[in-house]
């Protein structure tokens, strides 16, 4: 097996202690003893068990910041952004079974996990500020899309928080076009 098989079976195996038991009751050795490993070898996987619920969000910005360098670079900013979460916020609106909003209502409610997500959703910003101050104009414009890239994510969070807030009955997309065109709208002028 690859390295990245078991590290998504303990992943998984863990997702499920933690949403059966909550997250600060689940131990590592609980986690290893359902797959079969030692707690040592866990470790050897993953650093903490914070990094098995948000490690995958790596690769999700990863994947926004692939998307946004390939849309066409006279498409508007806010419109390339916007194109760039689809991928991310289909998932969340499909989630056939129901795992990604459990996830997203423990990383809600345990706050040793807060930090986690926090320091995730940086390396996101990092990975996007790049590739939205080459589609800038003018003096400042690494400061100026690290306020855009910033928004952008805010309200993806605060999207997310009403989706998670519903159970999963709103749909993410259509949160998240209102709160994207709440900050547009109050960004223009009067």
């Amino acid at each position: 097996m690859t390295r990245q098989t078991v590290r998504s079976q303990i992943a998984d195996r863990a997702m499920a202690l933690f949403i059966e038991h909550g997250f600060e009751k689940t131990t590592i050795e609980q986690i290893a003893a359902e797959i079969g490993m030692s707690g040592r070898s866990v470790s050897r996987y993953f650093a903490s068990k914070e990094d098995m619920v948000v490690g995958n969000l790596t690769a999700i910005g990863q994947g926004i910041a692939d998307r946004l360098a390939a849309r066409p670079v006279d498409e508007p900013l806010w419109l390339a952004l916007r194109h760039a979460l689809d991928d991310h916020v289909d998932a969340l609106d499909r989630d056939p079974d129901g795992s990604l909003l459990a996830t997203s209502v423990m990383l809600a409610g345990t706050p040793g996990l807060r930090g986690a997500l926090a320091k995730k959703q940086l390396e996101w910003q990092e990975l996007l500020v790049p590739l939205v101050a080459a589609r800038l104009d003018g003096e400042r414009r690494e400061l100026r899309a690290r306020a855009v890239t910033t928004a952008v994510l805010a309200c993806l969070n605060t999207a997310v928080t009403a989706w998670t807030e519903s159970g999963g009955t709103e749909r993410v997309a259509v949160l998240l076009d209102v709160t994207l065109e709440a900050v547009r709208a109050a960004a223009q002028p009067r």
